[in-house]
């Protein structure tokens, strides 16, 4: 049992999800930023009141949450960055926890997101060990390594042993996207909010195996955020109402039988879900399926289906009764993934556990307008990495009897959860140059076409790169792309041409036009916050010399 203190999260917030890139204005501070601000409205405190704060992130720099929270306040707390593989957001969580429950701290933060690129998750580091290097070792031993993308194939392969000793079925694999697809209709802050039919999910273009894609999580941009407090703190600022208990968590990571056991089920974290669940009733009396509402990690749908029986919320080999008699749905034992999970909200990484803790906290308390299930008073919280970590919360309303004075108070209506900032969206594609009419910058990137026309092939061989200047407020508030190609052929400037490039530079239409004239400095620029720069830092730090010196006296 633990003997540590009382726990509450009192303030939660997220971003919409979004398919990456699709978003202006959506960098990792802007994100962060918006899921921070929203938890501290959500809890009516400042952060100034944050003691301490744990934030998770996979893809990026050092010090990435200490530029995030920066933003919030500069009160200097400690600030803890956090990876843990797709489990980060909710070891924040765990952090941000245990350090109330220690008594370190009576108010914290924990802060997750990621910026992730388009397509399947690949390592960044070619010249050093593989973290999961273990887990695909085993794997192929037990199957053949095939031309599909290596996470898919880990999965897909738990699925195909469940089939094989069990008898599974695809459509069952199929019946939970086709569940998850269908409860995110109702989840404004889902990247995807379509219905598909299952003949659509179980037919749709595969990836590996029986896994269509309509059964794979997409990459994702987002943030979540949660702020948590203790007994003393909750009640010191009369926030009893709305105080949801932690009322047990716990983290495992992988044990010998992982590796030794020669299990495709196993090596996706079966035995270190079902450790944390035994720890979660040692420190509660509770079981998983005690809950009535679950948001449970499913990456791939072959996932959600072991978990089942990882989780205990059905005898093991029985995952496809359990779908059958549809007791992971509304109107079953079990609402698993009312937001419409990992497979249709998106995964971001690192905002994955709190964007859960999230839909969590407002189906506690009532505020999840049509996914709201019904008669919830236990949730629970299932946050895998493979690598591995997995942590598993449980949730309840901390006060019931405030919450219902507070209904009362409120008319007897709880209200549903803020929706999203919708966001403007990266303008579509279009080679046009005349679009881009009446931005300050037009001539000086007209000015590198007609030089690179002349002489592209010294503009590659001092360069080679592809450089996107991305640029905001131009006329009547309108954004635009410019993308120097001094990389192929004899190189190339087009507007809006939708090519991907190696580096991104974002700056307002007057700051870009004087810093390509040389009349605003490039570090300065970057440290007030008016130059953005994505991908590779090294090429971007070539931009000046682009912009030839003939050109420059002219404009």
């Amino acid at each position: 049992m633990s003997s540590g203190r009382k726990v509450y999260v009192i303030g939660v917030g997220m971003t919409k999800f979004e398919k990456p890139g699709r978003r202006q204005d959506f960098d990792y501070p802007d994100m962060a930023k918006e899921a921070g601000i929203k938890a501290l409205a959500d809890a009516g405190i400042s952060y100034r009141e944050v003691e301490q704060a744990a934030v998770g992130y996979c893809y990026g720099d050092t010090t990435c949450g200490q530029k995030c929270l920066y933003q919030l306040g500069l009160t200097g707390i400690p600030i803890y960055n956090v990876n843990n593989a797709c489990s980060t957001g909710s070891t924040a969580l765990f952090m941000a926890k245990q350090l109330i429950e220690g008594g370190l701290a009576e108010c914290t933060m924990a802060l997750g997101f990621e910026k992730m690129q388009r397509g399947s998750l690949k390592s960044n580091w070619n010249d050093r060990a593989n973290p999961s290097q273990n887990h695909f070792e085993v794997m192929t031993e037990l199957r053949p390594f095939v031309p599909a993308p290596p996470t898919p194939q880990l999965f897909g392969n738990a699925g195909l042993e469940h089939m094989e000793k069990y008898g599974t079925k695809k459509e069952h694999f199929a019946k939970i996207a086709w569940k998850n697809h269908k409860h995110s209709t109702n989840n404004p802050y889902s990247q995807f909010q379509k219905e598909y039919s299952l003949d659509q999910v179980l037919n749709g273009r595969k990836v590996y195996e029986y896994l269509t894609l309509l059964q794979c999580c997409p990459t994702s941009d987002g943030s979540g955020c949660a702020i948590l407090a203790s007994e003393d703190f909750v009640r010191k600022h009369r926030l009893e109402h709305q105080a949801v208990e932690i009322v047990a968590q716990t983290m495992a990571t992988d044990l010998p039988s992982t590796f030794k056991d020669k299990s495709c089920i196993k090596l996706v974290g079966f035995d270190m879900t079902r450790r944390a669940a035994e720890k979660i009733y040692q420190q509660s009396g509770l079981r998983p399926s005690d809950a009535q509402v679950i948001e449970l990690h499913d990456c791939f749908s072959a996932n959600e289906l072991v978990t089942y029986e990882a989780l205990g919320l059905c005898p093991v080999g029985k995952a496809g009764e359990f779908i059958d008699r549809g007791d992971n749905t509304y109107g079953g034992k079990h609402v698993i993934n009312p937001s419409g999970g990992l497979i249709s909200k998106g995964h971001p990484l690192g905002a994955t556990g709190l964007a859960q803790c999230t839909e969590l906290c407002w189906q506690m308390r009532g505020e999840a307008g049509k996914r709201q299930v019904p008669g919830a008073k236990l949730a629970l919280q299932h946050n895998l990495g493979i690598g591995g970590a997995v942590v598993l919360t449980m949730y309840k309303l901390g006060f019931p009897e405030a919450r219902k004075e507070w209904l009362k108070r409120q008319g007897g209506q709880p209200r549903e959860h803020p929706q999203p900032v919708m966001g403007q969206l990266v303008s579509q594609a279009t080679s046009g140059v005349a679009d881009s009419d009446g931005f300050k910058t037009t001539p000086v990137f007209l000015e590198i076409k007609k030089a690179m026309e002349a002489d592209g092939k010294s503009y590659i061989k001092k360069v080679n790169g592809v450089i996107a200047f991305s640029i905001k407020n131009g006329p009547g508030g309108k954004s635009g792309t410019w993308v120097v190609d001094a990389k192929n052929g004899n190189g190339s400037v087009e507007f809006n041409s939708g090519q991907k490039p190696d580096c991104t530079i974002t700056m307002s239409d007057s700051d870009m036009f004087d810093l390509m004239l040389g009349k605003l400095n490039p570090n300065a620029a970057f440290f007030n916050g008016k130059l953005k720069i994505s991908g590779n830092m090294a090429l971007a730090m070539k931009i000046q010399s682009i912009m030839p010196d003939s050109a420059k006296s002219k404009l």
